[in-house]
């Protein structure tokens, strides 16, 4: 959520933030709404002084004084009840449109619709030449009994899978190896709840636009899409010092997505799946755009770093206006090889949002000075599950069909290449 003071005293980049974000937003009428909303708060305030000025007078009167007295009370009761109900309406009104303003994104992003208009920045690693007809990860993993779709389908529908062997084996070193690297980066690893309060996802821009995507469990709560959303409701409602930052975070847990308007889009095996598990780098900084440039690039390198480390041709990409989040100032996708596809698929995505979060979520901090200040937030997928295990087994597969394991990963999987079952 953006300051109402800074779209006011900005509207003009907050409106064409919107329209390079493609995000349909009316902020003149938001700026009439706010000018009501003030209105009616001095109106309040006044009748509120109002009322106690005669409260205080009322002790002292007596007879015919004192009933008028009584009677003007109830006159300023009555037009105070009817103003804080105006007050309700308009603050319903105030709140829907603040939620709908999009944060503006960094002069340095592209122009642009959907992700075919990203930019490649970044290009790593040598593609693979196989001399003979490679396969896709659906008929490798099947044929080597390291998932089995059919049935995952039957048993959860359209995109459902099962992982089982080495599948298994292989996803548990990863997630393995994910941990010690990361570690050895300073991140702090938690296990964060995928069931959510809608508070959060709010605070983190995925509601209200994003509530199709979503799956609600009831009343309030849903499945979350990304660790991100609980990781940043962690310190919700907290002030911090400055000394605490930056705070670091490795977060784990499921993930469900509906995948709302993807039907006909990477619908074959597991790039595209409604029950995922993920790990999520989050970071909490001080009110700095450029720490949040710095700790962008140092989330998006970590990545990278660990894809080379398994060595996968990747590039990555800076993100048009039009392929950007509500929240978000500026984005990179990381997006690996995929042989059978010929093609590169996203990995993961980093990003910064300045205070965009930190204010819906009401996380701050003290400067220097004793001064509140709302920290800024960055957060990059450090590795999904099963979608990275698409890029692994397609590009280190082999003539005879096994698949040879990535060298960083044999100490976790017990074994350098992966068979059929005995």
């Amino acid at each position: 959520m953006l300051d109402i003071k800074f779209i006011r005293e900005n509207a003009d980049v907050v409106k064409a933030g919107a329209t390079k974000k493609l995000i349909t937003v009316d902020i003149d009428r938001l700026l009439v709404v706010d000018d009501e909303r003030k209105a009616l708060r001095q109106e309040l305030d006044a009748k509120r002084f109002e009322q106690t000025r005669r409260s205080n007078e009322l002790p002292r009167l007596q007879g015919e004084e004192r009933a008028k007295l009584l009677e003007a009370m109830k006159q300023l009761k009555e037009g105070m009840a009817e103003a804080e109900e105006k007050l309700k309406s308009v603050m319903e009104e105030w709140q829907r449109l603040m939620l709908a303003v999009p944060n503006v994104p960094d002069m340095s992003v592209p122009e642009g619709e959907t992700d075919q208009d990203n930019m490649e920045i970044k290009k790593w690693g040598e593609l693979p030449s196989f001399d003979f007809a490679p396969q896709g990860h659906v008929e490798l993993m099947t044929e080597l009994g390291m998932a089995d779709f059919e049935r995952g389908a039957k048993v959860a529908g359209f995109r459902g899978y099962f992982l089982k062997g080495d599948g298994v084996i292989l996803t548990n070193a990863i997630w393995q190896y994910v941990l010690t690297f990361f570690s050895a980066k300073g991140f702090t690893p938690m296990i964060v709840p995928s069931l959510v309060r809608r508070e959060p996802l709010l605070g983190t821009g995925f509601l209200p636009q994003s509530e199709d995507d979503l799956y609600k469990v009831q009343d309030e709560l849903y499945l979350a899409g990304t660790g991100e959303v609980a990781t940043m409701g962690y310190h919700m409602d907290e002030t911090l010092t400055k000394e605490e930052l930056p705070k670091k975070y490795l977060a784990f847990s499921p993930c469900f997505r509906r995948e709302i308007g993807a039907h006909g889009k990477d619908v074959k095996g597991l790039i595209r799946v409604h029950e995922f598990y993920k790990f999520e780098q989050v970071i909490l900084c001080e009110a700095s755009h450029e720490a949040s440039v710095q700790y962008h690039e140092e989330l998006t390198r970590n990545t990278e770093e660990l894809i080379e480390t398994l060595g996968i041709p990747y590039h990555t990409v800076v993100n048009c206006g039009g392929d950007l989040g509500l929240g978000q100032v500026k984005k990179y996708d990381i997006e690996l090889w995929v042989p059978a596809e010929k093609t590169y698929r996203e990995i993961g995505s980093a990003s910064y949002f300045h205070d965009f979060q930190t204010r819906r979520l009401n996380i701050r901090y003290k400067d220097a000075e004793g001064k509140l200040q709302y920290a800024h937030s960055l957060n990059n997928t450090a590795m999904p599950v099963p979608r990275i295990l698409v890029s692994i087994v397609e590009n280190y597969q082999q003539a005879d069909g096994t698949i040879k394991v990535p060298d960083v990963l044999v100490p976790y999987v017990g074994k350098s290449v992966i068979g059929k079952p005995v």
